[in-house]
């Protein structure tokens, strides 16, 4: 009887804590590769994008790949780097022979950013089958990659975007409200450097600086070593995170570090610091000096 009563016991105490413990993550390391396994899967058929821009892409790129530029896949009213409507996607995709089935292989040359921006826009139009290569063309080139001057010959296609995931987004009329009556369970994630967090956020944010996700490199931090950045300022998988920098291009590749790490509910401020700032009824939290969160040592 004495034995029975201690296993109902012992279980309901687990039944506690799994209630009380921390959201489940999402599956991890799924997003972000190396550039042997980009190569890989390009040699498999997937479409390599580079994500440079144009003239940089005629400068050079991986033989094969086809470029999407950040200003293909933006608008810039009524604020810089807003998300394209769907129409110019699909066009822009379509034309990059680039459909509905397709794995898309994506590089840049400028801390994972572009490529970062390229995912978020393909997920946010419901396109799932898109990877980001860590360390952009450097890791390529040091994977053994082709480099050239040619373009593709490529066969246009119809790719046609889903409708948007709201989730994914929010507007300044979201972000004020979370700064009038802050949820506690929501973070303002500002990923800009020290030097414009002291300048200005809006109040209430935290500042983690993108560059800190990457290695001096260029490569994307594993999985481990991001969980212990957001970790040692309060973010878990619990937590709601708004991430935002001036125009969401440093946020787009901070959503995805925290999106490989198995973080979920992750919303995207995409008009960020200069839409927030265009409105002068907005508050801003001025800062006169500023702590910098360490980021975890470079690994061996």
């Amino acid at each position: 009887m004495r034995t029975l009563l201690a296993i109902i016991l012992t279980l309901a105490i687990l039944g506690i804590l799994v209630g009380c413990g921390p959201r489940a993550p999402g599956e991890k390391n799924t997003e972000i590769i190396d550039a042997a396994e980009a190569l890989e899967l390009v040699e498999a058929g997937a479409v390599l994008v580079d994500a440079q821009d144009v003239l940089k892409y005629i400068r050079e790129h991986v033989a094969g790949s086809v470029n999407i530029a950040r200003s293909d896949i933006v608008i810039n009213m009524p604020f810089p780097g807003l998300v394209a409507p769907a129409g110019q996607i699909e066009y822009i995709m379509g034309s990059r022979g680039i459909g509905p089935d397709t794995l898309v292989v994506a590089y840049d040359a400028n801390q994972n950013m572009d490529a970062a921006r390229l995912w978020w826009t393909l997920k946010y139009y419901g396109h799932d089958q898109v990877k980001v290569v860590s360390g952009g063309i450097e890791a390529l080139k040091a994977a053994g990659a082709e480099i050239t001057t040619d373009e593709p010959e490529v066969t246009p296609v119809t790719f046609t975007a889903s409708a948007p995931r709201s989730e994914m987004i929010i507007d300044t009329a979201g972000v004020r409200a979370q700064v009038d009556n802050p949820d506690p369970g929501t973070v303002l994630l500002d990923v800009r450097s020290a030097e414009e967090y002291a300048e200005g956020t809006i109040p209430g944010s935290i500042l983690l600086d993108f560059a800190g996700n990457n290695f001096a490199g260029g490569t994307y931090r594993p999985v481990q070593q991001i969980r212990i950045r957001y970790l040692e300022q309060g973010i878990d998988y619990d937590e709601r995170v708004i991430v935002y920098c001036r125009t969401s291009i440093r946020a787009s590749q901070t959503y995805l570090a925290l999106y490989n790490a198995g973080y979920r509910d992750i919303t995207l401020y995409d008009g960020a610091w200069i839409a927030w700032t265009s409105d002068p009824d907005n508050p801003v939290q001025l800062l006169e000096e500023t702590v910098v969160p360490p980021s975890p040592a470079d690994a061996s």
